[in-house]
């Protein structure tokens, strides 16, 4: 399978291997704790690349894209391609020794696997509707779901459909390998997942109103998670435990700490105790979620927060202390409809907010980059994190 043709990719003149070089240098560099410079990375999903004449120049829609596993496979090559052609970032770009794909069902995953339907609207990501409004409890009348039925019954076998392909296929002449699909191994969070099977409006008021019902929701959704991402650990070779865990739960940003701490804390620490026990933590948070992030450091031994917007960089970095990695940046809405030279002027204003103060921050927007954004402003984004994220001497 050879690559689409594109009249101009707009890193055709980069210096790749100069690049890698410097990029491999600066992460090396941050995790060895002596940064040089801030990272700066841009978020990315099929979404983006979907919805982008240039990258998609076939017009490949989600529910094609989502629905039939060799389009998927044959985008996500494509999408890598140019990715690695024409956005500028701290990643290795040019051609790789190997592509890695791996199949893709986005957000809407896990309330599929519980039985939400799929609804695809035009011009956005698939989504699913809530299924149990009509009596949350029913969805508890089956027992716990398995791990393999349901949607990630499709999943695994566009996991083994995708491992066929690629034995017999290489892209620009570069092999390919699948790797383990992360709607086996991840969650968006019990909180999350719930507001998604019974509607938000249910959640938020039976926390307040009728506490313990919810929880008996929370706990067999807590259950089930960790028995999908154990059970697909296992039938993966992981290892049933990891040293590096990462989840998220966006639906927190509708709730007090206190209300955090009371309903929905006991719930992560299960999940972090179960599948990481010992290890580095992380968390990505959506929307105006950073008055939970102290509690989550110290109660959950997180050390790494993804954040979305609004943030106080500022703020945050002198709650947290030097030591907490934190990701973060302009707004999406900003990078897509911004001029080069704002851009530029809210870059520098974060970092000289104080959260440079260690070096443990990593550029990037905030939060995924939205659709029809110019390439040009994320090459603004770009060049003002290395102008003003710089630790090096002058």
């Amino acid at each position: 399978m050879q690559p689409h043709t594109l009249t101009t990719d707009r890193l055709a003149q980069l210096d790749f291997v100069a690049h890698n070089t410097a990029v491999q240098q600066v992460w090396q560099a941050l995790n060895e704790g002596r940064p040089i410079r801030t990272p700066i990375v841009v978020g990315t999903n099929s979404r983006y690349f979907l919805f982008n004449g240039q990258a998609n120049p076939s017009g490949v829609r989600f529910q094609e894209y989502s629905e039939n596993p060799r389009v998927m496979f044959d985008s996500q090559l494509q999408f890598q391609r140019w990715s690695r052609h024409n956005i500028l970032q701290d990643a290795q770009l040019g051609l790789p020794q190997r592509w890695f794909l791996t199949p893709d069902f986005q957000n809407y995953y896990e309330a599929g696997w519980f039985g939400c339907p799929i609804i695809y609207l035009e011009g956005q990501v698939p989504d699913t509707t809530p299924a149990f409004t009509d009596r949350p409890e029913r969805i508890m009348d089956r027992g716990l779901p398995d791990p393999f039925g349901g949607l990630l019954a499709r999943g695994w076998d566009y996991f083994e459909q995708f491992k066929e392909m690629a034995a017999h296929k290489t892209y620009c002449d570069i092999p390919i390998e699948v790797t383990t699909p992360g709607f086996g191994l991840g969650t968006d969070g019990v909180m999350t997942v719930a507001c998604n099977l019974f509607g938000a409006e249910f959640v938020c008021t039976a926390m307040a109103a009728e506490p313990q019902r919810l929880q008996r929701l929370f706990d067999f959704i807590t259950e089930a998670t960790i028995q999908r991402m154990t059970a697909w650990r296992k039938r993966t070779g992981m290892s049933l435990t990891v040293k590096d865990f990462g989840f998220a739960d966006d639906s927190i940003a509708l709730i007090s700490t206190d209300m955090y701490r009371q309903h929905v804390l006991p719930h992560h620490r299960r999940l972090c105790d179960a599948l990481c026990p010992a290890g580095q933590r992380s968390i990505h948070l959506c929307g105006d979620a950073t008055r939970h992030f102290l509690t989550i450091r110290d109660e959950l031994n997180v050390w790494a927060f993804d954040t979305g917007f609004p943030v106080n960089f500022g703020q945050l970095r002198r709650q947290l202390g030097p030591k907490v990695r934190i990701y973060g940046g302009p707004h999406v809405e900003l990078l897509r409809t911004g001029k080069p030279a704002l851009i530029r002027s809210e870059v520098q204003r974060i970092m000289q907010s104080g959260i440079l103060e260690g070096g443990l921050f990593i550029l990037r927007e905030g939060n995924n980059l939205a659709p029809y954004t110019p390439l040009e402003n994320i090459e603004a984004m770009y060049h003002a994190g290395k102008e003003f994220g710089n630790f090096k001497p002058a």
